[in-house]
């Protein structure tokens, strides 16, 4: 048994019943076979050991009022894994799927994505298995300033960085910063995606949809190709799939395809991005009102039928374990050519290996849904100087991160014997910044 198998091994005894988890370390660990058979002291020092193991798991509860007085309690999360290169950040997630091994399979992730950045932030990621659906403005205040008044104590703008992640929109870090605020009676940086009326960023809410497409578009452009008259599919229609498909219209490309957790709309002609966000973003209401107000569109209830639409480029933008084996396959035998990740790790393993057999261009969420974080980082840095930069200085230096993420894996690929390999090249290129800084660290 190899220092990866047993690593890998021990993980899984130690953390029975995380399958995500499990899923996450498998994943980056036999990626970084190549480096580790490289560098035998990493062993010797128990690197990947210490890699895998949080170096602080946060457990809570968090009670809270409705509005008829009934009393609730949820469970919160903060795992923060990784503070090597800088504070940990990573984003809070509401949901009710949310368990300890779903926060630490995204927090895993989230050391080499933020890795990859190029900036100085460590990987971390929390929240709770509360519903913001349905509740109210009021309720949903409640919760969050309960939840904010036990995690206020671990958090800090050199110490850890929240920011937001599914059900966490700008409402919600709006509750959560005044919170903290109130409690600590200071106004600094410590989340990111905050309303710029209280010091945010602009191109925050655009970022990963944005840089997403920023990075395919590398991917083509290297291969002498580009977006103009591409079809695709896009998963999703939340902020990241929304910003994913304006910017790709832009591009000259025709997005068909989206969807929301009940079904999916399919418009041949194009998807009409106007119609779309004043369905989510205005009236909060569901995609199947597109078909409705669309002439030629399509409703389809369910969400897995969207993968059987032939594409050239998809970008599955939802939620984890969206593509399985069976989907990649569907999408490998109607055309798909590039797959970019907008959602945290959307492809099973299963179906990550279709995609390879198949030569698609695959770019994995760790690299291609960076944009977030790294504006997330972007953010910090302004606040840091009290500096307000504006939309076009944010989205250059964002679209710069990324094709630098694109190449930076790519050689990475190339350098360890395993080109055009991108899950491997951004697992290696982004470990090997946080290894070097652990192991300058001593054994800690």
């Amino acid at each position: 048994m190899d220092y990866v198998e047993r690593v890998l091994e021990e993980l899984k005894q130690k953390n029975p019943n995380e399958p995500e988890f499990h899923q996450a370390a498998t994943e980056i660990l036999n990626g970084l076979r190549p480096v580790v058979e490289r560098h035998p002291e990493y062993e010797k020092a128990a690197l990947l050991e210490r890699f895998v193991e949080p170096e602080r798991v946060i457990l809570f509860r968090v009670p809270w009022v409705d509005d008829k007085g009934g009393v609730h309690v949820n469970k919160g999360y903060r795992v923060q894994f990784n503070s090597a290169i800088g504070p940990y950040k990573g984003g809070l997630r509401f949901h009710p799927s949310v368990n300890l091994s779903i926060i630490k399979f995204l927090g895993l992730e989230q050391i080499l994505k933020n890795s990859l950045t190029g900036l100085p932030i460590g990987g971390g990621k929390g929240g709770s298995d509360f519903d913001p659906k349905g509740k109210s403005d009021n309720e949903i205040m409640r919760f969050c300033q309960s939840f904010m008044t036990e995690l206020y104590r671990h958090i800090g703008q050199d110490t850890d960085v929240p920011a937001g992640d599914i059900g966490v929109g700008g409402r919600e870090i709006g509750f959560l910063f005044g919170q903290y605020k109130r409690i600590r009676d200071e106004h600094v940086g410590v989340l990111t995606g905050r309303g710029l009326s209280y010091g945010g960023s602009l191109a925050r809410t655009e970022a990963t949809g944005y840089g997403l497409v920023y990075m395919t578009a590398e991917a083509l452009k290297c291969r002498g190709d580009s977006f103009e008259g591409k079809t695709v599919v896009i998963s999703g229609s939340g902020n990241v799939a929304i910003y994913a498909c304006e910017k790709a219209q832009s591009l000259g490309a025709k997005v068909v395809a989206m969807y929301d957790s009940n079904g999916y709309i399919y418009d041949k002609a194009g998807i009409k991005l106007d119609v779309v966000k004043r369905i989510k973003e205005v009236e909060r209401a569901r995609i199947k009102v597109y078909a409705e107000r669309v002439e030629g569109a399509e409703y389809h209830e369910g969400c897995k039928g969207i993968w059987t639409i032939p594409c050239d480029i998809a970008l599955p933008c939802a939620t984890q374990n969206e593509i399985d084996g069976e989907s990649a396959k569907a999408l490998v035998a109607n055309g798909v050519k590039y797959v970019g990740e907008g959602a945290n790790m959307p492809t099973t393993l299963e179906g990550i290996e279709v995609f390879q057999n198949a030569g698609v261009v695959f770019l994995p969420a760790k690299a291609a849904n960076a944009g977030g974080v790294a504006t997330s980082a972007l953010e910090m840095a302004q606040s840091s100087g009290r500096l307000f930069w504006t939309f076009e200085e944010v989205d250059a230096k964002l679209k710069n991160i990324m094709i630098n993420i694109y190449h930076n894996m790519d050689d990475a690929a190339k350098e360890y014997g395993c080109e055009g390999n991108y899950v491997a090249g951004a697992n290696i290129a982004g470990f090997k910044k946080v290894a070097e800084a652990m192991m300058a660290q001593g054994i800690v």
